[in-house]
């Protein structure tokens, strides 16, 4: 197994070994990084949460604050700028929520596509 395979599979075991709920925001920013996608990406943002409810995976609805959302910089990128991005869209797609970081919920996050 080389390096890059070993940090593939920490990035997102390592946000659920911070706590096993966590909300879609911090799940989508990490996954984006084990794919190396820009997650500042509204679109695919929309995209993966509708993907989660098509697989139907277990999520409720978080109200995520855009001042507390901790963190305010990820490799870069403001993410209460990317909140106050999806707050301006009222489809559940554009929500946050709360999802359980079990082992088939991760497996099925990292079956996802952009494309």
């Amino acid at each position: 197994m080389h390096k890059s395979s070993i940090k593939y599979t920490l990035t997102l075991e390592t946000l659920r070994s911070k706590a096993f709920f966590q909300n879609t925001i911090d799940v989508w920013i990490m996954f984006c990084e084990e794919q190396k996608w820009d997650w500042y990406d509204i679109d695919a943002y929309r995209y993966f949460i509708t993907y989660l409810n098509s697989k139907n995976v277990k999520m409720q609805k978080f109200p995520l604050c855009i001042k507390e959302s901790g963190g305010m910089y990820e490799r870069g990128r403001d993410k209460s700028k990317f909140l106050e991005e999806l707050s301006h869209f009222t489809s559940d797609d554009a929500s946050a929520y709360t999802i359980k970081l079990s082992t088939d919920v991760l497996s099925t996050i990292r079956s996802f596509s952009k494309t």
